[in-house]
């Protein structure tokens, strides 16, 4: 199915608690159902300068659109094969 995608509040919330509140990655992750690998990429990004953390996240962003549209376009292409030797086998 996929890996969930969480909101980035919902990150910044996650990297609060450990960081601000104290708490352990590995109870914080527990409770909120994320892996605790998860949650210490989110700290580490969390600790990038601001400007960093955006285009990391516009870059992932780009990244995600352009898997996805990859995916698309092979299914066409692979439709697109399959028609043509259905076509070719149906004239000669």
């Amino acid at each position: 199915m996929g890996t969930p995608r969480y909101t980035e509040e919902f990150k910044v919330e996650a990297v609060r608690q450990v960081l601000d509140r104290g708490h352990r990655v590995s109870e914080v992750a527990q409770r909120l159902g994320v892996s605790p690998y998860s949650l210490y990429q989110w700290i580490k990004r969390w600790r990038l300068p601001q400007a960093q953390r955006e285009v990391q996240v516009s870059q992932a962003d780009e990244l995600r659109r352009l898997k996805a549209e990859l995916k698309r376009v092979t299914g066409e292409r692979d439709i697109l094969k399959k028609a043509a030797a259905y076509f070719a086998k149906q004239s000669g």
